[in-house]
């Protein structure tokens, strides 16, 4: 079945529409056959600095590391294999190692292969977090059944170091503190009923020091507790609290988490220990989940100066994570949490982007929140938020009013060659449509914004203009 956008000169466009033709002759009865539709970038207050194709592999998360006097982006991947152009050979999915030293014209420095004992199988390591840390720039990473770390001083030469972890059922997405060395795993251990989250001390990399496992109550070993509590997706430690998300698109349980009382408390799994260093928490509806628990504290409310009090708030932004293609489900927004008081979290405001005019139901894929950027860029931090939005690419949300979020911009790549088709089954037919999917968005300390595509369009560097750059003053 043929669903590639065609694009090109016009003869390849008549190629293109006979290979369509032919195609849909041949297409069982139970194919719905849909010739993908090439789409132009769009945007507002934002436009394309740079791009990188990925090698055509399908990217999720992209962290930035300055290294020396050069930027360098590590981008994991998700699952398959594609023909690495730098080795000539081809390689399960792993990491994308991409030189944006200048963003005009990235450079693509090195793949790691995935997780596969054959490095020719498909595999992944989604997950990246980089810190210089004992002498060297290192790379944590999480796929598969295991979390392991790679040096990466030099960039061209990644050398693997150790496994920290392995037969575990899953991983996803990991938190290393890079001042202290602590790095929080979350990881499917067969002895948890659900997926929890391991801490590690990997100060000394080649030596890392388990720490203790934590979850929820119920997800611990012998529990009867139903129903069980849902997954981890990942946490985020910051000044002295870590917060847990888990349930990403469902069942959502919002945690806050005393930082110390965490790593220093009893590590044996009874309920007594587990919520021993629990703060607050919040439990979701189950329509919405916990994907991303982003701090913002201190943040001064505009409106508030004349009142008594409340005029300076910490907020935690959620994002709950859409996990249907084509509307499929219950529309996921962006939650905006008071947690000045944090044993009571509680929400404040929302920030959606509508379907229509852009048709964004229609387009194919997913619509709607996947994540935010996760670092504490000063740039942006309590000014802008980046939100990768699935079809609707990445949008620039503006919570200086935490109470009103409203947008300040936005970019959607165009579709290529590359971009892959999604499809969905309609009255018993597979409908097939080819649209991006913004996946995740990190920043850097220059302001450049990074997005990166699951349909396999490759990672895009954006840059603020019009009045969004003001938002961020910057010159």
């Amino acid at each position: 079945m043929l669903c590639e956008a065609i694009r090109g000169d016009r003869s390849k466009f008549h190629v293109g529409l006979l290979a369509l033709a032919l195609a849909s002759l041949a297409a069982p009865a139970a194919v719905a056959q849909q010739a993908p539709r090439a789409r132009a970038a769009e945007s507002k207050n934002m436009e394309l600095v740079g791009a990188e194709a990925l090698q055509g592999r399908s990217a999720y998360q992209p962290v930035i590391q300055r290294q020396g006097n050069r930027w360098v982006a590590y981008i994991g991947l998700h699952i398959g294999t594609a023909l690495n152009p730098l080795t000539g050979k081809t390689e399960g999915n792993g990491t994308m190692v991409v030189d944006v030293t200048n963003p005009r014209q990235p450079q693509a420095l090195a793949h790691i292969p995935g997780f596969h004992a054959d490095p020719a199988k498909e595999s992944q390591a989604q997950m990246a977090r980089v810190c210089d840390i004992a002498g060297g720039t290192y790379l944590l990473r999480a796929g598969g059944t295991l979390h392991d770390l790679w040096n990466v001083t030099d960039p061209r030469q990644p050398r693997y170091v150790t496994t920290i972890v392995d037969g575990l059922k899953d991983t996803h997405k990991s938190w290393w503190e890079c001042d202290t060395g602590i790095a929080y795993l979350p990881s499917g251990d067969p002895k948890w009923r659900s997926r929890i989250t391991k801490i590690y001390d990997l100060s000394d990399p080649a030596h890392p020091k388990f720490i203790r496992d934590f979850g929820l109550i119920g997800q611990e070993p012998g529990s009867t507790l139903t129903p069980v509590p849902p997954v981890i997706h990942g946490p985020i430690s910051y000044n002295g609290r870590v917060y847990f998300g888990y349930g990403s698109g469902s069942n959502g349980v919002i945690q806050i988490v005393d930082r110390e009382k965490l790593l220093k408390g009893d590590p044996a799994p009874t309920p007594q220990n587990l919520v021993a260093p629990q703060i607050g928490r919040l439990d979701m509806p189950p329509y919405w989940g916990g994907h991303t628990t982003y701090p913002m504290l201190g943040v001064p409310i505009a409106e508030h100066q004349n009142q008594a009090e409340g005029k300076v708030k910490d907020i935690l932004v959620v994002a709950s994570e859409t996990v249907r293609n084509e509307c499929g489900g219950p529309r996921h927004p962006l939650f905006l949490l008071d947690i000045s008081d944090p044993t009571r979290p509680f929400p404040i405001s929302s920030f959606q982007v509508p379907d229509s005019p852009g048709g964004f139901c229609e387009r194919g894929g997913r619509f709607g929140p996947h994540s935010i950027q996760e670092s504490f860029n000063p740039i942006y931090h309590k000014k802008l938020l980046f939100v990768a939005y699935f079809n609707a690419g990445v949008r620039a949300v503006d919570v200086r009013d935490p109470f009103r979020p409203v947008e300040a911009g936005f970019y959607i790549p165009p579709t290529t060659e590359r971009t892959k088709p999604i499809c969905v089954e309609v009255a018993g037919k597979k409908e097939c449509k080819t649209a991006v999917q913004t996946n995740n968005v990190e920043v850097d300390d220059r302001g450049f914004i990074y997005i990166a595509d699951r349909a396999g369009t490759g990672m895009h560097i954006l840059q603020l203009s019009g009045d969004a750059r003001e938002i961020a003053n910057r010159p």
